[in-house]
């Protein structure tokens, strides 16, 4: 007592102490509402950064599969042969180094004057801002993709000639070119057609290449076709003239004619335009492809874009069909056990054992005419469910016996509620992390198959990961990565995503979790 007397307590004014009335209860009343198992489960997934990330990449990359195709005004079915394996490009970054649709390259002395004299005579530099340097006898260069092509032969209809020179008039753009008077080159030396049409200038072979002839001043020696002025002409041209046209009284043609109309020599890139935008109106500006396109001339994003909106499509499907034939089967199993589990378990066994490169062969024999992607929907459906029958079983096997499930047959409960209410809500998590990490298998399974060539799934509006991934692999060691780079990196980023997800899911789906602290 003698030390309680000295405490501060003791030093407390009896002003401060109150009587207390006996209905004053320090008991709080519960303010947080109650969870459902679902909101636990969002609950406890949204603290997962790695599942949020790779949610939100899945539905970036669904987006794009879904939405793509409608971003552009290419479609699946479009190719065009003067336009393969061009490189991407962005219309935001043309004018830098990156993006643009050009490359670096090291040329020799012929090869650089092919490109540099397409940029003199058009206007539209193969080789960008028709800006290089030297390196002994290399030139380096950006070289650009999209004006590479140049000039070509183009035979047409009268009608069409006409309408072309009409649109001439109408833009003051330049799509005819006058054409050359000799085509012929020495046979030491391989130009093709396409080739042939570029070489506007004078030149002459030594040594086995083709070199350029130069007037007394240094410049290059224009071999136009051409006439006297004043003199009729048979090419009926009456559009805008290039620049030099009519000088020293000669006047240039621009058009041979043949039985069938006239042979012209356009500028590809500008007859593209003229071709998309003025005849066939399609909403096609201008060449200009994201990521670039593949050796048939198709554009690599809207194919892309398609082939993954079908394999999330596919596998979405493949999924939900497995989910719930595999569950259904697997809580037979699962909860009633004995002689039914075991022979049900024997023929998932014997079925599971068959390869399914053997189903899908055996299926395009006797289902041939049913199309690839039937074939390839009843074979993934034949033996997909057998691995979730299996999680089921597992599930049902774990949980059938626990109190709470005898506490509700004791009280009553019929094996269809037992199963749905009580056993199966548990076993969810597992089922849907299984459901989850199917849809990734599916596609890459889909996308193998395509890659493999067992499988073909490129018509006219439809095309595969796989099959874009394939043909883009034979072009590496040529130099031309984008092809396959684009489909390897979407399929990575998927299966990437998408296990990170499933793991994501597993977690907040798992009830043992369930108010547990981080």
């Amino acid at each position: 007592m003698s030390e309680l007397k000295n405490m501060d307590i003791m030093n407390i004014p009896k002003e401060k102490f109150k009587f207390s009335s006996g209905d004053i209860s320090h008991d709080k009343k519960f303010e947080t509402k109650p969870r459902t198992y679902f909101q636990d489960a969002m609950s406890r997934f949204c603290k997962n950064k790695g599942a949020i990330v790779g949610a939100i990449v899945i539905l970036f990359l669904f987006l794009y599969a879904a939405f793509g195709s409608l971003l552009t005004p290419y479609a699946v079915s479009y190719n065009d042969t003067y336009f393969i394996h061009t490189l991407p490009k962005c219309e935001w970054f043309a004018n830098t180094n990156f993006w643009d649709g050009c490359e670096d390259k090291s040329l020799n002395k012929e090869t650089f004057d092919y490109y540099y004299y397409i940029g003199e005579e058009s206007g539209h530099n193969a080789i960008k801002n028709q800006k290089y340097t030297q390196s002994g006898k290399l030139y380096n260069v950006r070289w650009d993709s999209y004006h590479s092509t140049g000039c070509i032969y183009k035979k047409v209809e009268a009608a069409e000639y006409e309408n072309i020179q009409k649109y001439q008039n109408e833009t003051g753009i330049q799509v005819i070119y006058p054409t050359v008077a000799k085509r012929n080159r020495p046979a030491s030396i391989y130009v093709g057609q396409n080739m042939i049409a570029n070489y506007w200038y004078k030149t002459e072979a030594k040594n086995g290449r083709l070199q350029i002839v130069y007037d007394e001043n240094g410049d290059i020696i224009p071999v136009y076709k051409s006439h006297e002025e004043g003199k009729k002409s048979n090419d009926n041209y009456n559009s805008i003239r290039i620049e030099g046209d009519g000088e020293n009284g000669m006047v240039y043609e621009y058009a041979l004619p043949i039985d069938t109309g006239y042979e012209i020599r356009v500028n590809y890139y500008e007859y593209y335009i003229y071709y998309h935008s003025y005849v066939l109106k399609d909403g096609i500006e201008k060449p200009s492809f994201l990521f670039g396109t593949t050796n048939g001339g198709q554009d690599i994003f809207t194919c892309m874009a398609s082939g993954a909106f079908f394999s999330f499509a596919f596998a979405i499907a493949v999924a939900v069909v497995n989910l719930t034939v595999g569950a259904i089967y697997g809580a037979i199993e699962g909860y009633y056990g004995g002689k039914l589990d075991l022979a049900m378990e024997r023929f998932s066994e014997i079925l599971g054992s068959i390869p399914t490169v053997i189903v899908i062969t055996l299926l395009r024999l006797h289902m041939g005419n049913s199309g690839p992607i039937v074939i390839l929907f009843v074979a993934f459906f034949a033996t997909g469910w057998i691995g979730m029958a299996a999680s089921t079983r597992m599930q049902f096997y774990r949980f059938k016996n626990q109190e709470y499930v005898l506490a509700a047959r004791t009280l009553g409960a019929k094996d269809r509620r037992i199963i749905w209410k009580h056993v199966f809500p548990n076993a969810l998590g597992t089922l849907v992390t299984k459901c989850a990490l199917i849809i990734p298998s599916m596609i890459y399974s889909e996308v193998n198959l395509s890659y493999l060539g067992i499988i073909s799934l490129t018509s006219g509006d439809l095309t595969s990961v796989g099959t874009i991934l394939a043909n883009g692999q034979g072009l590496l060691r040529l130099g031309i990565p984008h092809v396959a780079m684009f489909p390897a990196v979407f399929l990575a980023l998927l299966l990437l995503s998408f296990n990170l997800f499933g793991n994501g899911l597993r977690d907040a789906f798992n009830p043992s979790l369930r108010g547990s602290e981080d």
